[in-house]
């Protein structure tokens, strides 16, 4: 299924449109991941002069015709990328990860060295993709706004943090955005409650919490809007204005789903173990191991919320896709794609 094929029509339109916008030639990073690979699809779909950094362009889609390749660590790479783009959308990003000198090398470091490369190649517009984990949980459902002290919980978030800092030094125009939670077809993160829902048990941990989640096209969006809206200089929050509770948000992924499962809260140190156990897969080599001691951290955290209202206006964009109708579009997606098994009841 195509990105706009998993999408609603409106929204894929409003992307293709922000997308045409930009000042071109584009700079992408993390082409070949989650979001940024349906970042690329509507940037080419508009037209634009694209070019990706990528450590493998094998990974790529067929047509890509201009390639930096290589990685965040490699200077004269980054200057190749950069070099007589008007725009550039910083996507990449570690997110998993043993060892918290790991995500500092690719989230900060690895930032720096490319806003240094783009003061040098004539200061393009930059947008960041941060993480609200770079903000930290709120100690409230009501959420952070974007000029809350900072207070990241996690190495992730604080690798994420630094790469903010990075970006705040750029002497060309900047944005930062900070997703939360983003799902959506391609995912795999939160496609483990995907996973876990159509096999009939979804654990989860005890307590209250809310949560503030983005499906991914109104990130692409956000993402396009940011590069061309007067948002210059500013911490924006996407996500939808209204948190979820943990509970209810599994019971809509469930119903969106027409299966059969009960969700089931569990003592917290069940998910720290499988944390360590994942650490310990991680050292290992299986890279693609979703839970460790860092993302155990923050699924137990109070709050991931989000005021998210004030950024969407200054992106000028539409509503957001509410939770249960992404979660349609995103089992449609897994099923279509063979990633889940077609609905049983």
């Amino acid at each position: 299924m195509s990105w706009e094929g998993a999408l609603p029509a409106s929204l894929a339109r409003a992307a293709l449109q922000a997308a045409s916008a930009l000042e071109q030639p584009v700079a992408l990073t993390g082409a070949t991941g989650f979001v940024g690979s349906h970042l690329l699809e509507v940037l080419r779909g508009s037209g634009c002069r694209v070019r990706v950094l990528a450590r493998d362009p094998g990974k790529l889609p067929p047509g890509v015709e201009e390639v930096a390749v290589g990685d965040l660590e490699d200077e004269q790479v980054l200057a190749t990328l950069v070099s007589g783009c008007a725009t550039v959308l910083h996507v990449a990003g570690l997110v998993r990860a043993s060892r918290e000198e790991l995500f500092f090398a690719a989230n900060a470091a690895g930032t720096a060295k490319l806003v240094e490369a783009a003061s040098r190649a004539g200061r393009p517009r930059l947008v960041y993709v941060s993480s609200l984990a770079a903000a930290g949980p709120s100690p409230t459902p009501q959420g952070k706004a974007p000029e809350d002290p900072a207070m990241p919980i996690s190495a992730y978030g604080r690798s994420k943090l630094a790469g903010e800092q990075a970006v705040r030094s750029y002497t060309g125009p900047w944005v930062i955005l900070r997703p939360p939670a983003i799902y959506g077809p391609r995912d795999r993160d939160v496609f483990t409650f995907f996973q876990l829902a159509s096999r009939g048990f979804v654990p989860f941990p005890r307590g209250e919490r809310y949560l503030t989640v983005a499906f991914v096209g109104d990130v692409v969006l956000a993402i396009l809007r940011a590069a061309v809206a007067d948002v210059v200089g500013k911490v924006l929050h996407l996500g939808e204005p209204e948190p979820y509770a943990m509970g209810r948000l599994l019971e809509l992924l469930i119903a969106a789903g027409e299966v059969r499962a009960r969700r089931v809260p569990l003592p917290g140190w069940v998910f720290r173990l499988a944390g360590i156990v994942g650490d310990g897969l991680h050292a290992l080599g299986f890279r693609q191991v979703a839970m460790t001691s860092d993302k155990a951290r923050e699924l137990l955290a109070r709050h991931w919320a989000a005021r998210t209202a004030e950024s969407l206006a200054a992106l000028g964009v539409p509503p957001p896709v509410a939770f249960f109708q992404g979660a349609r579009y995103s089992w449609g997606w897994y099923r279509q794609e063979g990633w889940l098994p077609r609905v049983r009841m």
